[in-house]
């Protein structure tokens, strides 16, 4: 008798999600179909990126100066941040109130107003109505009824909370003080984003096929980072040996990794990772590796993650905002804002600049995650029925002194159910 699994076909209907349902309390696995269900995620785009949740949507840095503005995204949605006259931020969707068109075509730039290309409506820095052609139609033939007025008239809103030169955006008027929001992950964020003004230094964007949940997994998932990235290994910049922590929020939903640079691996530590080990690699400009301590503790590497589309990046002296951007079940994209701060010396820009090699598509460490990712998603489409082990270092949600752990990927989980009432 044969006992091996025969191989299922991978469905490609979508079952109702009232029929989805994760086992009580089992947040050690994770149903493939949520990688990869329709409805699945078009209920996260309304539950999470349309909920009462905070998503990053720019840096202040970017729209210094009156009429400046960025097109940025909550979900899959399209939303416009500007500086306004009164050096307020205001955002509001890329969408007409006329026909829903979307109007501003580029991705960053400077404008006194907005006018829609289709019908020349034109809205002002809050997003406001202020014209319409042929409002009164021409020689008394056509245009709006006589009781038609522009006043409230504007592109839907966007509620915009702002710290320390980040901005962030939510749907929902309901959302909490985004202080209160962030809880004990709040230091993390501080500690980057400590009041100083703040310099971006360069764009990245790259789209990954897989599900845009498996990039969040990506940086809960120190497990991973002490096997499969040689780079970290090999050069001791996150290594499971190190001195390091997991935290989290009392909700589960954002999460930090922190890490120490430390010296050569242990022996024990050299067996675990000997498959991706490289010992003989040399660096020709060990420049890149050259990082100097700029913040409180010894760390020099925090990964924090805030729910549900940013992951704020220190790895030695890059710092970066990764925006995750939905595409569909099975796709995103991953937009990189690098930036130092603006007292920076040139050195330390230089330093900054240098050490981005380490990321992006191309990066010497990010590259691997991204094939890995689109790998993750091709085994998950073919398999809908079975489901994903995070049981490494246990079972509970609780915060970790150490990187042998997927505790924060079942704390996101944890979270995630509740929201998506699954």
């Amino acid at each position: 008798m044969n006992d091996t699994p025969t191989r299922q076909a991978a469905s490609h209907v979508a079952e109702p999600i009232e029929t989805r349902r994760w086992p009580e309390g089992e947040w050690t696995r994770i149903p493939f179909w949520v990688y990869t269900d329709p409805a699945v995620y078009a209920r996260e785009q309304e539950r999470i990126f349309g909920g009462p949740s905070w998503s990053y949507g720019a840096l202040e840095a970017e729209i210094p100066n009156t009429g400046d503005f960025v097109v940025t995204h909550v979900g899959e949605r399209a939303v416009i941040v500007v500086r306004g006259e009164n050096g307020e931020v205001n955002a509001f969707a890329n969408s007409c109130a006329h026909r829903g068109v979307a109007f501003c075509r580029q991705p960053r730039g400077n404008t006194q107003s907005f006018t829609c290309p289709y019908h020349q409506w034109n809205y002002d820095l809050t997003g406001k109505v202020t014209g319409i052609p042929f409002r009164r139609g021409y020689k008394g033939q056509g245009g709006m009824p006589k009781d038609f007025s522009i006043e409230g008239r504007q592109a839907p809103p966007v509620h915009v909370a702002r710290r320390h030169g980040v901005v962030f955006l939510s749907f929902d008027p309901k959302a909490e003080p985004f202080e209160t929001y962030l809880g004990a992950q709040l230091r993390y964020f501080d500690r980057v984003f400590d009041g100083r003004e703040l310099k971006v230094l360069g764009y990245l964007q790259q789209r990954i096929g897989s599900n845009w949940k498996l990039m969040f997994e990506n940086i809960k998932d120190p497990y991973h980072a002490s096997v499969l990235h040689v780079f970290l290994m090999t050069f001791g910049l996150f290594r499971m040996d190190q001195q390091s922590a997991v935290e989290m929020d009392a909700s589960g939903r954002h999460s930090a990794l922190i890490s120490r640079r430390g010296g050569a691996a242990d022996e024990v530590a050299a067996r675990e990772m000997a498959n991706n080990l490289r010992t003989e690699y040399k660096l020709q400009d060990p420049r890149l590796l050259d990082p100097v301590r700029e913040f409180p503790g010894d760390a020099t590497v925090v990964m924090q993650t805030i729910w549900p589309n940013l992951i704020v990046q220190q790895q030695s002296n890059t710092l970066a905002m990764r925006q995750i951007v939905p595409r569909g079940p099975d796709a995103f994209d991953l937009n990189w804002t690098f930036f130092g701060y603006a007292d920076d010396t040139p050195e330390m820009t230089q330093r900054r600049v240098r050490q981005a090699n380490l990321m992006g598509p191309a990066g010497l460490v990010s590259a691997d995650d991204s094939e890995v990712l689109a790998m993750s998603q091709q085994g998950l489409g073919d398999w809908p029925d079975n489901a994903c082990i995070v049981e490494m270092g246990g079972r509970d949600v609780q915060d970790q002194p150490h990187m042998i752990t997927e505790v924060a990927i079942r704390a996101f989980y944890k979270h995630y159910i509740e929201v998506m009432g699954l």
